[in-house]
């Protein structure tokens, strides 16, 4: 399973930015998918994730309303969708898939990775 992401660059706090992560997999439709961010010298931290059939998701607290992971199955696409940035929210964000189809929140559970997408957040 190849992983895609895109979306990321600069914004303003308070701005909004929406991620995207194409999966070349046709059973898209049985991973879990989730975001991750890190930091340079920090550890990948889990931002969301969602189940395979996208009726559960899990948000780090830090991001919990204003951040929304979708999944849109018929396009082998997930979505992370975040609002009202802060520079905290600034990293590089990796899209993951889980074969599981559960929305750990542990990188160690997840199979695929995705290149990663810079976001950054200027105040």
């Amino acid at each position: 399973v190849q992983l895609q992401a895109f979306g990321g660059g600069s914004v303003q706090a308070g701005g909004s930015l929406r991620l995207s992560c194409a999966a070349s997999t046709r059973t898209f439709s049985s991973y879990a998918m989730a975001w991750f961010r890190q930091d340079p010298g920090k550890e990948r931290t889990i931002v969301a994730a969602i189940t395979w059939s996208g009726e559960d998701t899990y948000y780090a607290d830090s991001v919990k309303g204003r951040f929304t992971i979708s999944k849109d199955n018929a396009k082998n696409t997930v979505y992370l969708q975040m609002n009202s940035l802060k520079p905290d929210d600034t990293a590089v964000y990796y899209c993951a898939a889980a074969g599981s189809g559960y929305a750990a929140s542990k990188s160690r559970n997840y199979d695929y990775w995705g290149q990663g997408t810079e976001v950054t957040v200027s105040s």
